[in-house]
């Protein structure tokens, strides 16, 4: 059995990361719960230091890391958040951090983590391999996005900021990319809430998880193919499949339609931006495929909300 966080990490984790970031807000959707048939209420995770959740886990990673490995710099693989958060802490902690990131990246995110102070590397192909052979070359730390139990401590903040607003709450949709962050709400709900029903949420063209789960080990997909970028992780971790496995109800997968049309419907109604990785949580929720009772307290998790001009025009 894989290592699992306890709620005590998460405690210590968000006293480590206490005043470094945002206290999320979170706002009742009441149009929109209607629609669903719930009372709704969105966490806004893409208020976030650097547009989403990320960088929770990535200041607490780097406060667990060793003077010497510090010095060495550190170096990640990101479609775009988790760069721009690893960017903007190792600047605020003096460490040099390398990025490696898909060419096809959004052009937004890549200048957002060049802004912060990092090197990007963008690369064809295998991102995994490429960032190994860099880190073996230049002898680099590596920070994983999501298969680090001290980054799901982090990311679990955001369950504890939950049940503090929300002691109501019936469930929680959480989007699933490599799976750090319903890794960490689960754990943290679950402990304190046990009754709480945890859903994750894939889009169809990137559905890693809900493909491991039925496998029993973490699957590679051979490529992935969604708009939802922050949800393209093309493997599950380890530690992430054994947190899943243990504190997760449910896994719905989604359509881009699907998500795109979530996207329009938080634009309208909420008046923010959420990009296509976060809308995938009320898409959802409107979607029918999840099992809630009528009338439940449902929050869903905005997870980010880095999207550009261009992009939105396209999509909406």
């Amino acid at each position: 059995m894989e290592d699992l966080i306890k709620l005590d990490d998460v405690l210590a984790a968000r006293e480590i990361i206490a005043g470094r970031v945002h206290r999320t807000p979170v706002t009742r959707a009441t149009y929109l719960g209607e629609r669903a048939g719930v009372r709704l209420y969105f966490k806004l995770e893409l208020f976030q230091k650097t547009g989403s959740f990320k960088p929770r886990g990535v200041l607490n990673k780097l406060h667990h890391l060793s003077p010497s490995d510090k010095q060495k710099g550190v170096i990640t693989l990101s479609a775009g958040n988790h760069a721009q958060a690893l960017a903007w802490a190792a600047r605020q902690e003096n460490i040099r951090a390398t990025v490696v990131m898909p060419a096809t990246s959004l052009r937004s995110k890549v200048e957002a983590a060049r802004g912060y102070g990092s090197e990007v590397v963008l690369a064809q192909g295998d991102l995994l391999a490429a960032c190994l052979q860099i880190q073996k070359e230049r002898d680099l730390t590596l920070v994983h996005p999501f298969d680090d139990l001290h980054i799901i401590a982090g990311q679990g903040t955001v369950g504890l900021e939950i049940l503090e607003d929300v002691p109501e709450v019936d469930a929680v949709i959480v989007g699933v990319g490599g799976g750090g962050l319903i890794s960490g709400i689960a754990t943290t709900i679950k402990a304190k809430k046990p009754a709480v029903k945890i859903i994750g949420v894939e889009p169809e063209g990137a559905s890693a998880m809900t493909q491991s789960l039925r496998r029993g080990e973490p699957v590679r997909l051979d490529r992935t193919n969604t708009i939802a970028d922050g949800l393209a992780a093309p493997f599950a971790g380890q530690h992430t499949l054994a947190h899943v496995q243990a504190y997760v109800d449910e896994m719905v997968i989604v359509s881009d339609q699907e998500i795109v049309e979530a996207m329009g419907l938080i634009l309208e109604r909420c008046k923010v931006v959420a990009e296509p990785a976060a809308a995938s949580t009320l898409a959802a929720l409107l979607s029918g495929k999840t099992n809630l009772s009528q009338d439940a307290t449902v929050v869903c998790v905005l997870s980010g909300g880095n999207v550009d001009r261009e992009r939105l025009k396209t999509l909406l």
